[in-house]
């Protein structure tokens, strides 16, 4: 896929599922049960150990509609190391423009984290294909509303405080998609691999994430 194959798979999909798991076997029963429920772009994190060969076996093996990326990226070695290893795009908590610089000239989608109006536009400027708003936590669906007063042209996607219910909410303040993590990945489910109950908050979801558009 073209880098902007990508990121229009994303926008159209709506939703990053962030996803810490080290059991990789159990990691792919998960992976499938949400691309079952629609939930296609998949975020692995660096904080899990053997993130970088679990990408890259993950890439080899996901259907061909499943995205898969790396998350909590905060060097420019690691960044290269992830897209070596066929990471679709790149998520970082933090804003480091020389990653930014890299992902573009590797013709890789980079999300930045970012908190306040000066980081958001600095990333935006920098070349960034969506701002990933963290911890939206504590800032909530209004702040993004306000954000895009001054900057309408922004992509903006929060992660933190996100939940399968409130999606909509996100969506109308101007959200282009959303990151979520254990709201959506139920670990009780996964303990007991009752994985249609992942199926069923990942439809549920998607749903209210398509209404939201529809309603934008």
């Amino acid at each position: 896929m073209t880098k902007q194959e990508v990121l229009d798979h994303i926008l159209s999909t709506g939703v990053v599922a962030v996803i810490r798991m080290k059991d990789t076997q159990r990691l792919k029963r998960v992976i499938e049960a949400i691309r079952l429920g629609g939930v296609k772009s998949i975020e692995i994190t660096m904080t899990v150990p053997g993130a970088v060969q679990i990408i890259a076996d993950l890439v080899k093996t996901v259907p061909d509609d499943v995205l898969v990326g790396a998350g909590t990226v905060t060097e420019v070695e690691t960044a290269n190391k992830v897209i070596d290893a066929g990471a679709k795009f790149v998520v970082g908590p933090i804003l480091n423009v020389d990653i930014i610089k890299l992902c573009n000239q590797r013709g890789v989608v980079i999300m930045p984290g970012c908190y306040t109006p000066t980081e958001i536009f600095t990333a935006w400027k920098a070349g960034a294909d969506i701002i990933k708003v963290f911890p939206a936590t504590s800032l909530g669906p209004k702040y993004f509303k306000d954000i895009r007063g001054p900057f309408p042209d922004l992509r903006l996607l929060p992660t933190g405080g996100v939940s399968v219910d409130n999606v909509g909410e996100w969506i109308a303040a101007g959200a282009v998609a959303v990151g979520i993590g254990s709201d959506l990945l139920d670990k009780k489910a996964i303990d007991e691999e009752r994985y249609e109950v992942l199926t069923e908050r990942a439809k549920r979801m998607v749903e209210n994430f398509v209404k939201a558009k529809k309603g934008f």
